[in-house]
């Protein structure tokens, strides 16, 4: 069936279009039931409780109240709903409202002439009843006109808590309206009681004036039978809507049969207490306040969608506390509480009936449905009131009509569960995760609301599942392998949900026939999921995607829908940790953020799924962490305020440094400083790396300054050049370092010694530093450091100078944000291995590397080992051995030094050898592990990017699972939130999988630019992606492999020449590994530029390895001619170890 949807031009302009209905509903429910309890007490004045036929006559004023009331709500209701397609709902809910007025007039009227006759105020009850007829189906049926499906649940919560306050007060002040009579002693008084209904009616009246204009739903006049021939038409077309139907009549049946005996239970209870009169509309108050509270919950549960799931779990609460005020029959208060629970598991039932019946009515029969369904819901009540009274008349005693109650109630629930136990399993599931998780939900619009979809997600926890299941707003089918479906204790969950079994161990026609079935439920109209990694990541990774997806869509044409669930990993269920769920929680609840993708073809391949599910994690990332990350020094003082004295790094002067002491020292340098640093927004630091280094950029951090780790290897214009684009006007260093480098600093730059600055910090400065780190809030910890500005993710933390390695240094501004993105992606990658992992980390902190590597043990939990110097290969042997390093990264340079240096058994406790900066040569790897037993990784990544954009991890085996984290000749897949892709180099027209191209990066860890070069950060931003000027081809799992620069390519005769591939061919030819050979370019007036090699291999035999070039299948114009080869003492390097080509470049112009 088609479900429209037109929502009223009027509503749109108003913030709160409900506010007027739910007020008119209030006041209208309030005055019927306290004019119903107002007759009920007026004729039940006459009897006792406790006295022979109590029961009975108590029984049949309450049958005759509610029939009187019920009867032509009956026979109006058919009429009214064709009335409410025919005019505009808007009008019968203000012509209702006025005849409301007119019925509480007269009711006022009659008790003041004659107060002590009922047959007036019994006939008003009867035409309250035609009044509510009337109102209904325009009340319900116009809010879809009014709201959207997303608020559809929470508008039906809200007006079923406003309608049931309403009981609530009019149930319980009802009696207490007649106060002013004192129980029939002045009957001249009685008729205040409908005078304040009467002022309240035209309250409600006033509130409906506020109700949004809507136009009729039918645009010409349908008689009464024809309205009713199309309402049981679409009724009998729609299973959903005649199951809603019929579950509404039977809920109102079992409320009518239990609120009867109810209300005269609360007459009993109060049959000894003095005024007991005004007391006994207090237990059904409270059950009306469960219902309130109810239908609040389920608004809130069921949010954006119609949780119908809520249907058994209430009708189980509803069972439970049925049963057990019959069985107990508590005093007053344990009635009041047992109907409040009653209550509240009742209002979890009527909500997602009626938004059901309502949202399922088509527009134009939507006042004869609803007319329709309160005819059933009437018929019900008359019969549920009939019986209760037939049970007095039988001779039972108010003990038993409660049991019998509830054992009408618990047939109830046995019924609809075996009707639903899908929804209310998946319920279940939903409500625990909601309870541990906060999610967050982007793109949900995405998600067809019928008809079949494939749903594809990235697998990262062992609950995904769960997660995908609380966010969808419809039942889905889950694909799963068997070896899971078939435990004993998930098989019979798994049925009922409708999961589908693949084969994990069986060939390929088994696996096949899974995929044929999930194809299947697809062609039936359902939601299908399927995670394509096929195992639950256990690198933190995204895993290679399987093929199953293409056999499944094949031949179907509903939509691929792309899920990536961010910040799963982390969570109890996840590997993060090596392990699952035995883990304390980060927090609870734990946040975590669901996006859906737009619609792919059915057709699309599973590089373009893999890549869409990539893309919603970036984007992810980049929005959504924000809200829940904090600026950089912030994340390191929580960690401290969780374990102060844990060890967080060690060097050979100062020792081990704990949590505490770290941040004690960083807080009393900041002290210090404050007034020396003063309005300074940039300061600088210029010590290796070493514990005093990290004390320092601490301090800078938390006193809100941007830290600036000057390039101590630049030389002196390299240092000037920094010091005046950064605006330096302080540096912090050590007389110590600057002796031992000879290292002469600039004018005009104030120094600051750190051995002077330890002499001025007393025991009492580190004790009071102490109390401000652990107690003070961040802010004013800020503040106590010398902070002059609240900073936000995205202020600089940081200012990085290129290598200059093409050129000038260029200072690259990183922000919070950047950092702890990278540092957070880092972390998850990085297996853990071991109880506590140790960190040697010896690069320099104006290495980006390096710098990365600080924040990443101080806020992640590596301890590390610190050391000034890189080259130091003994000493680095040394410390790795002393405190059993288990990670290190490095360099290729430097790690052919300690390959050539450091004994075996010094790194036997290293289990991870992470390089980057540059290449890592084959044959260096390969010598590496013969020595060490271990194999390095490879990362890549730039200062621009925080720095690191890719890395390889171990791969993961275990008994029947095996998972790729590393390709070799790769620098592996982009770390989690990194986007990466390649382009065509003159039209940045994007390539497809697998082409050679000029590589992109978009994510959180790209700068914020080049300092003060607006130009030049334009030239490497293009649409958010940063250019890195890198040739790489990505393979189809995300895999990366740099061929060579943009840069270091000549253009010669029109045609792009690569210097890498030279380099390799020159390298092969020589047989070594070792880099001997570099190639440059230099300008020719002929063909525009002209090769060049400087080198440091033996000269006699340069002319046999240019001979050999050409058999290797290069081509002329990538042959460098024998005359402009060169040699040199040495290769230039920079003080990170990479080529310095700037200097190579010009040292082949002035040698040609």
């Amino acid at each position: 069936m088609t479900v429209e949807v037109s929502i009223s031009s009027d509503t749109q302009t108003k913030k709160r279009p409900m506010m007027g209905l739910l007020v008119s509903q209030f006041f209208g429910a309030f005055n019927d039931n306290a004019w119903k309890l107002i007759v009920f007490t007026l004729a039940t004045r006459v009897f006792m409780p406790g006295s022979a036929g109590f029961e009975a006559a108590s029984q049949y004023q309450a049958t005759l109240g509610f029939l009187l009331f019920l009867f032509p709500m009956l026979v109006f209701s058919l009429p009214a709903g064709a009335l409410a397609d025919r005019i505009s709902k808007r009008t019968v809910i203000l012509s209702t409202k006025a005849l409301e007025i007119f019925l509480m007039g007269a009711a006022m009227i009659s008790l003041l002439i004659a107060p002590s006759a009922l047959v007036v105020p019994y006939a008003i009850l009867g035409l309250m009843g035609l009044q509510s007829a009337l109102f209904s189906p325009a009340k319900y049926g116009i809010m879809p006109e009014i709201l959207s499906q997303e608020n559809l649940s929470r508008g039906n919560g809200l007006l079923e808590m406003w309608t049931m306050l309403a009981i609530i007060a009019g149930t319980g002040l009802g009696p207490i309206f007649l106060v002013a009579d004192k129980a029939g002693a002045l009957p001249s008084m009685t008729w205040i009681g409908p005078l304040c209904l009467f002022i309240l009616s035209s309250a409600g009246f006033i509130a409906a004036l506020s109700v949004p204009r809507v136009r009729p739903a039918q645009d010409s006049d349908h008689s009464v039978g024809n309205s009713v021939r199309r309402a049981l038409k679409a009724i009998r077309g729609d299973k959903v809507l005649y199951m809603a139907i019929v579950g509404s009549a039977f809920y109102w049946f079992i409320i009518s049969l239990l609120g009867q005996n109810v209300l005269i239970y609360a007459k009993s209870l109060v049959q000894n207490l003095q005024r007991g009169e005004l007391l006994q509309g207090i237990p059904p108050a409270s059950y009306g306040l469960g219902i309130a509270l109810g239908a609040l919950l389920a608004g809130r549960i069921s949010g954006d969608r119609i949780e119908y799931g809520l249907i058994p779990l209430g009708a189980i609460g509803f069972a439970i506390t049925s049963l057990l005020l019959s069985f107990m029959q508590p005093h007053m208060n344990g009635t009041v509480l047992i109907l409040i629970l009653m209550g509240i598991a009742s209002g979890c039932v009527v909500v997602p009936l009626h938004a059901l019946i309502q949202w399922r009515s088509p527009k134009d029969r939507r006042g004869g449905i609803i007319a329709f369904g309160n005819i059933m819901d009437i018929s019900a009540m008359i019969v549920g009131s009939l019986f209760a009274s037939s049970m007095a008349w039988a001779g039972l005693d108010l003990r038993r009509m409660l049991i019998v109650s509830a054992f009408m109630v618990v047939l109830a629930t046995i019924w609809v569960v075996r009707l639903l136990p899908a929804a209310m399993i998946r319920l279940i599931f939903i409500l625990l995760t909601l309870t541990f998780y906060r999610i967050r939900i982007h793109g949900a619009e995405n998600i067809p609301k019928k008809g079949p979809a494939l749903l594809t997600s990235n697998h990262m926890s062992i609950i995904d599942a769960l997660f995908v299941m609380a966010t969808v707003d419809r039942p889905v089918r889950f694909v799963m392998k068997d070896h899971y479906y078939n435990k004993w204790w998930i098989k019979p969950i798994a049925r009922i949900m409708g999961a589908i079994p693949v084969s994990s161990t069986g060939g390929t026609a088994q696996v096949l026939q899974g995929m044929r079935e999930a194809s299947r439920h697809l062609e039936e109209g359902s939601l299908v999921c399927i995670f394509p990694e096929g195992q639950i990541s256990k690198t933190g990774m995204m895993l290679p995607f399987k093929r199953g997806i293409e056999t499944m869509m094949e031949g179907r044409k509903c939509p691929i829908i792309p899920i990536h669930l961010d910040l799963v990993w982390g969570s109890v269920f996840s590997f993060d940790g090596a392990r699952f769920v035995t883990k304390h929680p980060h927090q609870i609840p734990f946040p975590l953020t669901v996006c859906f993708g737009k619609p792919l073809p059915p057709d699309s391949p599973v590089p373009a799924i893999r890549e869409a599910i990539q893309e919603l994690g970036c984007e992810a990332w980049q929005e959504e962490r924000k809200k829940n990350d904090d600026l950089t020094h912030r994340l390191f003082i929580r960690q401290v305020r969780w374990k102060p004295l844990k060890t967080v790094m060690v060097d050979e002067i100062a020792g081990k440094m704990s949590r505490l002491k770290t941040l004690v020292g960083s807080i009393a340098i900041a002290r210090k400083l404050r007034k020396k640093w003063g309005q300074q927004k940039n300061v600088a630091i210029l010590l290796p790396s070493c514990v005093a280094a990290v004390l320092g950029n601490l301090a800078a951090s938390i006193s809100c300054r941007t830290a600036v780790n000057l390039n101590f290897s630049a030389g002196i214009l390299g240092l000037t050049s920094a010091i005046e684009q950064a605006e330096i006007r302080t540096i912090l260093t050590s007389r110590k370092f600057l002796a031992k480098t000879g290292i002469c600093l600039p004018e005009g730059v104030d120094i600051v010694y750190l051995e002077d600055l330890k002499k001025k910090i007393s025991s009492w400065n580190k004790l009071t530093a102490a109390f401000v780190g652990l107690f003070f809030p961040f802010r004013a910890v800020e503040k106590y450091c010398g902070a002059k500005e609240k900073l936000g993710l995205d202020d600089t933390l940081s200012i990085l100078f290129t290598s200059g390695s093409t050129g000038k240094p260029k200072g690259v501004v990183l922000s919070h944000f950047n950092i702890a993105s990278n540092i957070e992606a880092v972390s998850q990658i990085i297996p853990p291995l071991s109880h506590h992992d140790k960190l040697l980390a010896i690069l320099p902190f104006f290495h980006s590397f390096g710098y990365m590597q600080m924040w990443l043990g101080l806020n992640h939990g590596f301890d590390l080992i610190l050391h000034p110097n890189p080259l130091d290969a003994p000493a680095i042997g040394k410390l790795a051995h002393q405190h059993k390093a288990t990670i290190m990264m490095t360099s290729p340079t430097f790690l052919k030094i300690y390959y050539q240096k450091i004994p075996p058994e010094q790194f036997s406790s290293l289990q991870c050898a992470l390089t980057g900066a540059e290449k890592l040569p084959k044959k260096l790897a390969e010598d590496f592990e013969d020595r060490f037993g271990l194999y390095p990784i490879e990362g890549y990544g730039t200062t621009e990017c925080s720095p690191v954009i890719s890395a390889t991890v171990p791969d993961t085996r275990k008994a029947k699972m095996y998972q790729t984290g590393s390709v070799r000749g790769t620098v592996g897949q982009p770390l989690p939130g990194v986007m990466v892709k390649t382009v065509n180099p003159e039209t940045f027209e994007k390539l497809p999988t697998g082409e050679e191209g000029l590589l992109l990066v978009k994510g959180p860890n790209v700068m914020q630019g080049y300092l003060n070069q607006e130009e030049l950060t334009a030239e490497v931003m293009k649409d958010g992606w940063y250019v890195t000027g890198d040739i790489a081809t990505i393979d189809e799992n995300g895999f990366i492999r740099i061929t060579d620069r943009l840069s270091r390519f000549s253009k010669i005769g029109g045609e792009m020449v690569p210097h890498g591939t030279i380099e390799e061919a020159l390298h092969r030819a020589a047989d070594t590994e070792d880099l001997v050979f570099v190639v440059t370019a230099v300008p020719d007036s002929k063909k525009g530029e002209t090769l060049v090699v400087l080198h440091t291999f033996d000269e006699g035999k340069i002319a046999e390895v240019v001979k050999k070039l050409s058999s290797y299948g290069l081509p002329n114009l990538y042959i460098p001619k024998l005359d402009h080869f060169f040699k040199v003492d040495t290769l230039p390097t920079l003080g990170s170890g990479k080529l310095d080509l700037s200097k190579i470049k010009t040292m082949a112009m002035q040698l040609s």
